[in-house]
């Protein structure tokens, strides 16, 4: 049997990190056999429905390259995709109206008050079990109450006594009490099918062959699996996946910051490295590598090697490994992309393509960008004690004799490409007999004003150009002058 999977999304906002990897996995089991990967939007519950959500969803499958054989665009011959348009076809009426046949589910009447008397608390927690009142209405009752206009919802019909047991790939075989399974709703009032039902419906008819799914719904499978079982058809295989968890814990939250697809992209993420990143949330390769392009993934990914513990989102790990993919980057591609970032602080007429080859192998995630190279713009204030290292053996004695030495040497030169300006460098350090650091530290902090920068003193000294090198030299003369004069 041919290997078919599905990706389920409801519109109702920006594409949460778990549904991501929900997506992910589907696709990959999918292409591992060779299978198909379809998108079906699960639009039924109007109330969360939020505009441009769905194509949202398109463009999120896109651009991480995960692109589905069927869907709503692309009919496989199982179509529609979009289950409030199946809806229009009466296809979940149908299906309930079978099962209320077969003594399987029933009409309920019960009005939102009766509903409410229901409810009970049990350790602090608000508790609805639904009493089976309906199920007792006579035939006769029942068309009644429909031909007098009466709401109603279908609900399924499962047994009060006895076990149901159901096989997850992951989990193994699980056993649960039929008494602990309520009476869901299958249709609402609203005619709409719920989730749970049009799931069930829907990936028959789309011949789904595997599902996965958070195991938050290891609860709902056995309701699933009678479904199934009235209906007499196979049911597909479950992978329930672990759940995702922030560093302290908690389950990841919108509050977090980062529990969605498109916070991640905002805060400089490549899309690549989010779904690698993703793709190790509860998984790993036999060989543990870390780095691993779809094409690998796809060709390495074993979901029976899923893990059943929570798996933790290390924002750390996260933005090593995007820093690796950054380094990794095409020049093009990169300066394209930092190009917004590097217009942000520098407003003057500098060649950015050489700013960007400097910070590329320095930064992990495309903001990183901004505090490196403000000192560019406009020289900081600083310390003049700064330029006073002990690994470097230099003092602000040495420092002022270096520069002062280098000052007239580099007004008198042409070229200032960095080949040229580190040349004249080496050459100074090498009549002074010197070490490189002894002259190379206070001529960076001289042109930065800073201790740690992207790219040498040379480098800076290219960006900038020759006046404004020379400028700062003098004014780090000026400065270490003053210094030494207050001794």
């Amino acid at each position: 049997m041919k290997v078919r999977t599905r990706y389920a999304p409801s519109p109702t906002g920006r594409m949460h990190v778990g549904n991501l990897r929900t997506a992910l996995y589907e696709y990959l089991i999918a292409k591992h056999e060779g299978g198909d990967f379809l998108l079906r939007i699960e639009d039924t519950d109007q109330e969360r429905f939020v505009e441009g959500a769905t194509e949202n969803i398109y463009r999120t499958l896109k651009t991480v390259g995960m692109e589905h054989d069927e869907g709503p665009d692309k009919d496989g011959g199982c179509g529609p995709y979009i289950q409030s348009e199946r809806m229009k076809t009466g296809i979940y009426m149908k299906y309930a109206k079978e099962l209320v046949e077969k003594g399987e589910a029933y009409y309920c009447f019960c009005t939102k008050e009766r509903l409410e008397s229901l409810k009970t608390t049990v350790e602090g927690k608000e508790v609805s079990t639904y009493d089976k009142h309906c199920l007792g209405l006579s035939k006769e009752e029942v068309e009644a109450n429909l031909a007098a206009g009466m709401p109603f919802v279908i609900r399924q019909n499962n047994p009060t006594e006895g076990t149901t047991t159901f096989h997850d790939e992951l989990y193994g075989d699980i056993t649960v009490e039929n008494k602990e399974l309520d009476d869901m709703i299958l249709i609402k009032s609203d005619g709409y099918p719920t989730y749970n039902f049009a799931n069930v419906i829907d990936d028959h008819l789309m011949g789904i062959t595997h599902v996965v799914r958070g195991n938050e719904y290891l609860s709902s499978s056995p309701k699933y699996n009678r479904l199934y079982q009235a209906f007499g058809w196979e049911i597909p295989k479950y992978i329930h996946c672990p759940l995702i968890t922030d560093e302290e814990h908690h389950k990841l939250a919108k509050r977090s910051g980062h529990s969605s697809f498109e916070d991640l992209v905002e805060q400089g993420f490549l899309p690549e490295a989010i779904v690698n990143f993703v793709a190790l949330l509860g998984w790993s390769p036999e060989d543990n590598q870390e780095l691993l392009s779809m094409q690998e993934l796809i060709e390495k990914f074993d979901y029976t090697k899923i893990s059943k513990s929570p798996a933790v989102f290390d924002y750390g790990k996260l933005k090593w490994m995007n820093g690796e993919y950054i380094k990794a980057m095409d020049n093009d591609r990169f300066y394209e992309m930092a190009a917004p970032y590097i217009r942000e602080v520098i407003h003057k007429d500098y060649d950015l393509r050489k700013i960007a080859d400097m910070v590329k192998t320095r930064i992990e995630v495309f903001p990183d960008i901004c505090p490196l190279i403000d000192f560019l713009e406009e020289m900081p204030d600083y310390d003049a004690a700064m330029f006073a290292h002990k690994k470097m053996k230099t003092s602000l004695e040495s420092s002022l004799e270096v520069l002062l030495e280098l000052l007239p040497v580099y007004e008198a030169q042409e070229d200032y490409s960095n080949q040229a300006l580190y040349e004249t460098l080496t050459k100074y350090v090498a009549d002074k007999g010197c070490k490189n650091g002894y002259a190379m530290w206070p001529l960076r902090v001289a042109v930065s004003g800073k201790q740690s920068t992207p790219g040498g003193a040379t480098d800076i000294m290219e960006v900038i150009g020759r006046e404004e090198s020379i400028s700062r030299i003098r004014t780090s003369i000026g400065k270490l002058q003053a210094a030494l004069g207050e001794k």
